[in-house]
């Protein structure tokens, strides 16, 4: 994953890095356009004057030989409706919900030959009004393909669902009917009341990551502040780690960011990853602390046909504990940080048709998620899907039907949760820039 400038990934968002990839998707081609604040006009009249190569992307700007700006924007927005699960049977309602689900601006930079910066911004709380807050904040470092130091607020090393982020998803749903979240993504905001340990899968720290073996094997390793009050009286360090071995085509991303799939543009690829998460006292409350353990085993597989169609298949394993106290009668009772335990899978297959009929591609896709935690009942989801596929990750429709009561049971650990198996339908739009 090395350099290509990097379009904003979201969530995960992917930005410019500095080996040299003339980032495209995957989170990333323009991932140092993920965010963009706004420049005076006269600013980027000035910078407009000096235009970077296409190479570089079209909104890269050069000021001298060594420092370049980047910007960029990415917008999803979808329409849903789905099943009141408190319906009678044969007279069931549907809801009828229009969302704006990210707003993001980025800015990337370079300011010396190993010295980059990023900055993204992203609509949290969208549903709720939304409020246009910090996403990625990131001083880089950035001297070898073998080692690189990152710190600020970026990224905490997860599963590739968590590096994809909405925005390099193979699927638009990826998250909302997907597996439970790692703690830096299980609320929405930052907050020191024990409730929270970053925010869409971001959190405050550093992480050294870089690869060997001509790019086949990658690493990330970081040090975060992970939960905040609370459970975490004695200020206990975030240890994550994901390290990931291309058997195939190596893909190429900025950073430590990843892709759910390239569409055909990144050659053959098989890439096996694992990740671990650990933070004393990162789960429960100040009076029944437990130690928190996250575990994720995750396979991408492309397979680029000779009829130019593409085959595409994701695969997900968690095991996620809490050790060392946080009984079940502090789950039940709602408190504190009730982060998830046991397993839970996902699995999806896709397929690109090589015709392009309009505009766009054609990707039909079915998925199973099943989520069995210790602590509560279990939930799944199965989804079928079609995405026209426009511009890659850069312009995208998805069309899905959902069917289970995974999304009626949701973040309900708790020994009492219940829900029905309802149908959801979503339409959903992606345009990146």
């Amino acid at each position: 994953m090395w350099l290509r400038l990097a379009k904003p990934n979201a969530l995960t968002n992917h930005t410019v890095n500095s080996w040299g990839y003339a980032m495209s998707d995957a989170k990333q081609i323009m991932a140092g356009m993920r965010n963009k604040p706004l420049l005076p006009a006269m600013a980027l009249l000035m910078l407009t004057a000096v235009h970077a190569p296409p190479t570089e992307a079209g909104a890269t700007f050069k000021i001298d030989d060594t420092k370049w700006v980047s910007i960029g924007a990415g917008l999803r927005t979808s329409f849903q409706s789905a099943e009141d699960s408190a319906g009678t049977p044969g007279n069931s309602q549907w809801s009828n919900d229009f969302n704006l689900d990210n707003i993001r601006l980025y800015l990337n930079g370079q300011i010396h030959k190993y010295l980059k910066v990023e900055f993204n911004t992203d609509c949290q709380t969208c549903s709720n009004g939304g409020e246009v807050r910090v996403l990625d904040a990131i001083g880089k470092i950035e001297v070898d393909p073998l080692y690189n130091l990152w710190i600020g607020r970026m990224l905490v090393p997860a599963e590739r669902r968590e590096m994809n982020g909405p925005f390099y998803s193979a699927i638009y749903n990826i998250f909302s009917s997907g597996t439970p979240f790692e703690s830096a993504d299980f609320n929405l905001t930052i907050k020191s009341d024990g409730t929270s340990a970053g925010s869409f899968g971001r959190d405050d720290g550093a992480t050294i990551w870089g690869a060997a073996f001509g790019g086949r094997f990658q690493y990330a390793v970081g040090f975060f502040r992970g939960l905040r009050g609370g459970a975490n009286v004695d200020d206990n360090i975030m240890y994550a780690q994901r390290f990931a071995y291309n058997f195939w085509e190596v893909e190429k991303n900025p950073g430590y960011y990843t892709s759910g799939t390239y569409y055909g543009k990144g050659g053959d690829i098989l890439t096996l990853g694992v990740s671990n998460q650990y933070q004393e006292d990162g789960a429960g409350t100040a009076s029944d602390p437990g130690t928190f353990r996250g575990t994720a085993v995750d396979v991408l597989m492309e397979k680029v046909l000779p009829n130019s169609g593409v085959v595409t298949v994701n695969g997900e394993y968690k095991n996620y504990g809490i050790s060392n106290g946080y009984s079940q009668a502090s789950r039940d009772a709602g408190g504190g940080f009730s982060m998830f335990e046991g397993n839970a899978y996902d699995f999806s297959g896709m397929y690109l048709f090589p015709q392009k009929i309009g505009i766009g591609q054609f990707q039909p896709y079915l998925r199973y998620v099943n989520v069995l935690p210790s602590t509560s009942t279990n939930r799944n989801a199965y989804e079928g899907g079609v995405n026209y596929v426009i511009d890659g990750h850069n312009a995208m429709v998805s069309l899905s039907w959902i069917y289970g009561d995974l999304l009626t049971k949701g973040l309900d650990y708790s020994s009492t949760a219940s829900g029905d198996h309802i149908n959801a339908i979503k339409l959903g739009f992606q345009w990146q820039i």
